[in-house]
């Protein structure tokens, strides 16, 4: 099988970053193709969806009504959609982005206490994913920004539960906020602070390279060893290792085990697998069942493989 062949026939979300990412193809022909994001296959079954508020599913963090009484939790609120427009790749100057930011700014308030969306809520988790789409849909998340950057652990990194007593980091609540400063930087250059709390938090990762426990070296969580798409807040080692070639970080030899688990899940024919869902309602299925060959699994396994190798 030519798997870029196979990538490159599928959804323009994962055209683009092919052309973009493996191919290298002119930054024409990438513009072009990301364009489409906007009008057809998710994107556009996604912003078609959107309320006539600018929301989605009538809430912040969850859709209106929620009781909490269902499976999993529910995918289909503003902020996972926000956040899976800006991984298919949502232009931020289309039209659909930013009239989609104009109206949360205006209309949506988090349900933890009414605060307006891109102002943050008290969980970094989520004020993370805040300043990921706030910073790329142009809003102003530069106190939110200084919020998580106050409230930075002693050994590095983050955690939601902190406001209940939580001195330890958390994998997922850390690239969260890796995520969220990333983007952040990218578009306002950032600061020393910003560079700052960013490396410790990456360090938090490296020093217990990826998936282990500092101090038994016995795996973290299983769950974190598998690839899974969409992965909202989760944390897993393809998803870190995607941080760290976004963020423009020079390879780390520990990052060299969760590199080789990526290898280790590469088909015979060239592909990876979906490993996990998390469950929850969507609106929606972007990708097939578990174990079935996965196009997000591997455009972002392949790209990470050629930053390491490129080393």
């Amino acid at each position: 099988m030519d798997v870029i062949e196979w990538l490159l026939a599928g959804d323009p979300a994962i055209r683009w970053q092919v052309l973009r990412d493996l191919t290298h193809a002119p930054a024409e022909a990438v513009a072009a193709e990301r364009a489409r994001v906007e009008h057809e296959g998710w994107g556009a079954q996604l912003l078609a969806v959107e309320d006539d508020d600018g929301l989605w599913a009538g809430g912040a963090c969850f859709p209106a009504g929620y009781r909490g009484d269902e499976p999993g939790q529910p995918w289909t609120s503003t902020m996972h959609v926000l956040q899976t427009l800006q991984i298919l790749g949502l232009d931020p100057s289309s039209a659909s982005a930013s009239r989609a930011a104009a109206l949360v700014a205006e209309h949506a308030r988090w349900e933890h206490d009414g605060q307006p969306y891109f102002e943050g809520e008290v969980e970094p988790c989520i004020n993370g994913r805040t300043i990921e789409t706030g910073a790329y849909l142009g809003q102003d998340v530069a106190p939110v920004v200084e919020r998580v950057l106050a409230e930075r652990l002693g050994d590095g990194g983050w955690n939601c539960e902190a406001e209940n007593g939580s001195v330890r980091t958390s994998f997922d609540t850390t690239i969260n906020v890796l995520d969220g400063l990333v983007e952040f930087e990218r578009v306002t250059g950032g600061s020393p602070a910003i560079s700052a709390a960013r490396r410790s938090g990456e360090e938090y990762l490296l020093e217990r390279d990826l998936f282990r426990r500092k101090s038994t070296g016995e795996v973290v969580k299983p769950e974190y060893l598998d690839f899974a798409f969409p992965y909202y807040w989760h944390y897993d080692v393809l998803r870190a290792l995607d941080h760290f070639r976004n963020a423009g970080t020079a390879p780390d030899p520990r990052m060299a085990e969760g590199i080789e688990l990526v290898r280790s899940k590469r088909q015979p024919d060239g592909r990876w697998l979906l490993d996990r869902i998390h469950p929850g309602r969507v609106h929606f299925d972007i990708e097939g069942e578990v174990g079935a060959p996965s196009r997000w699994n591997t455009l972002r396994a392949l790209r990470v493989l050629d930053w390491w190798d490129a080393r």
